[in-house]
């Protein structure tokens, strides 16, 4: 029996779009949990209304996505957001991985999928297509999920130590709020940066830097888009920033337009 993940999700940019479309997401079975975050599944239905814009900020995880009419595919973790319009009728349905849990999957570094998408044959080799075949012949979450999880399976992934250790750490970034430097996880850790350093490009990708200032620009847009009267210096200086400008300028690369201009647009 699948079950429901209940609380909301995190990264996802106010864009006016989020009441034309169904997001679901699912917990993995206990045999993959320590290495799938969730399945996740939109369906919408665009027809006669022009096309929607959806953009999430990014994460750092591996995704594996299935859609009709578009190559199914495996994306590394991706340091830009993403962006993308809902039109006509559609659906996709998708795979995230733990930080850290894709690593057993392919046993290479996972820093060669970054910002990369590869068909899910090129990762998988020829038991990929047959896959993608059931997934898209499949009419719901359900036999989605356990076609996926037969797949997943059959490739008996272990998890060694540093995947549950480089989960729990990239977790406890996105948890907490007071992590602000990669020094913060090296004494809470107890780990030598350069060993901390060479284990996130193993099994997560990017770098500890990067996630931990992924996460709190995270933060930063739900705090803009829920306070009108947030101070943008107070919020900056919160996040681990310096001084305002230089929080002004990564949310900026990132998300596309200033605080100021997001917290306006997400009312």
């Amino acid at each position: 029996m699948i079950r429901r993940k209940t609380e909301p999700p995190r990264g996802v940019l106010k864009t006016g779009a989020e009441q034309r479309y169904r997001h679901q997401r699912y917990h993995a079975s206990p045999d993959l949990d320590p290495f799938v975050e969730h399945y996740w599944s939109v369906d919408w239905d665009m027809r006669g209304q022009p096309p929607q814009l959806v953009e999430t900020l990014p994460h750092p995880s591996v995704h594996m996505t299935f859609e009709r009419g578009r190559k199914s595919e495996v994306r590394g973790p991706a340091r830009a957001k993403f962006s993308g319009f809902l039109e006509r009728k559609g659906r996709v349905f998708a795979v995230k991985f733990r930080p850290g849990g894709f690593y057993p999957f392919v046993r290479v570094s996972v820093s060669q999928f970054t910002d990369a998408v590869m068909s899910i044959k090129e990762v998988f080799g020829p038991q990929g297509p047959d896959l993608v075949r059931t997934v898209l012949s499949s009419d719901n979450d359900s036999s989605c999920i356990a076609a996926v999880e037969t797949f997943l399976k059959s490739r008996c992934p272990q998890a060694d130590e540093s995947v549950t250790s480089v989960s729990e750490i990239v977790y406890s970034v996105a948890r907490e709020r007071d992590i602000l430097k990669v020094q913060d996880l090296v004494d809470r850790y107890e780990i030598d940066k350069r060993t901390l350093q060479r284990l996130f490009a193993r099994y997560v990708g990017v770098s500890p830097k990067w996630v931990i200032q992924r996460y709190r620009l995270h933060e930063a847009a739900e705090q803009l888009a829920s306070s009108a009267t947030i101070s943008q210096s107070e919020l900056a200086l919160s996040l681990g920033y310096s001084d305002q400008a230089h929080f002004v300028r990564d949310f900026k690369s990132i998300v596309g337009v200033s605080p100021a201009v997001y917290a306006l647009k997400s009312k």
